[in-house]
């Protein structure tokens, strides 16, 4: 992991927050989460307990599903987040891969790439060049299709591409919603890896994972929704051994076998 940042460095703050969907729908309440500089926190939950409403709160694309904040608020540095649309949230280096990967099928790869990186528009030629060879040094495997359709990719292709293309954003913190959904074991362990170097980069990173094991072994720190609010949050590795994460994420039952 990287070295400890100094106290001025940017982080996420995510401090009592609400949100609904429509007038009536509340997707969550009073929810409260930190994401250090350089750190990786894991977010875990059943389905339907606000993990994705959380991701679209801080990268400014809740209100294209028609969501909205009505308390709280979500602060990375000194910008707030809260209310501002996703431009406001990349130019502020908060960069989010959503979940099912979703690539622009008809077109290559080199062209997903460089949609990606149309925020560095305005910055120098050698730094779009750099995030590329960033992405192809994570991802040989795209170097290699720079120009077949991503529609033709496999799932796991596809995921790196997603995940590749939200780094030619040059993010500081990259949100990631289920990336290794319906991939093959194989390919997990790759996203994975992919992941922790990420981190080691100087990347921050919060992850949604339905795949707790992987979420709590890359992550430092990790919070448990429950239909919309924190039930439980500490140290990745403290949480892992509580009977209740072991149980409900990871499997096991309380012996400690995995369970039927």
């Amino acid at each position: 992991m990287p070295e400890a940042p100094p106290d001025d460095e940017p982080a996420l703050h995510v401090e009592s927050l609400d949100v609904t969907y429509g007038r009536a729908l509340s997707a969550l309440r009073s929810v409260s989460l930190t994401v250090p500089h350089g750190g990786v926190v894991a977010l875990l939950g059943a389905n339907g307990a606000g993990k994705t409403t959380l991701l679209r709160a801080v990268s400014g694309t809740l209100r294209l599903h028609r969501g909205a904040v009505t308390a709280g608020r979500v602060r990375y540095g000194d910008t707030v987040l809260d209310g501002r649309d996703p431009v406001a949230a990349v130019r502020a280096g908060v960069v989010q891969v959503p979940e099912g990967r979703r690539v622009f099928a008809g077109l290559t790869v080199d062209e997903n790439l460089r949609a990606g990186g149309l925020g560095l528009s305005r910055r120098a030629p050698a730094q779009v060049r750099r995030a590329r060879d960033r992405v192809f040094a994570l991802f040989p495997r795209l170097a290699e299709r720079t120009h077949q359709a991503a529609g033709l990719l496999s799932g796991g292709e596809q995921q790196m591409l997603a995940i590749g293309r939200a780094l030619m954003a040059a993010p500081r913190l990259l949100l990631l919603d289920e990336p290794s959904l319906g991939l093959a074991p194989q390919m997990v362990h790759r996203i994975g890896e992919v992941i922790r170097e990420i981190n080691t980069q100087g990347t921050a990173v919060l992850l949604v994972e339905q795949n707790a094991g992987m979420a709590l072994s890359l992550a430092d720190h990790a919070y448990v929704l429950e239909v919309g609010e924190v039930g439980l949050s500490g140290p990745a590795a403290e949480l892992a051994r509580t009977d209740a994460v072991r149980r409900l994420y990871l499997g096991e039952t309380a012996d400690g076998q995995g369970a039927a």
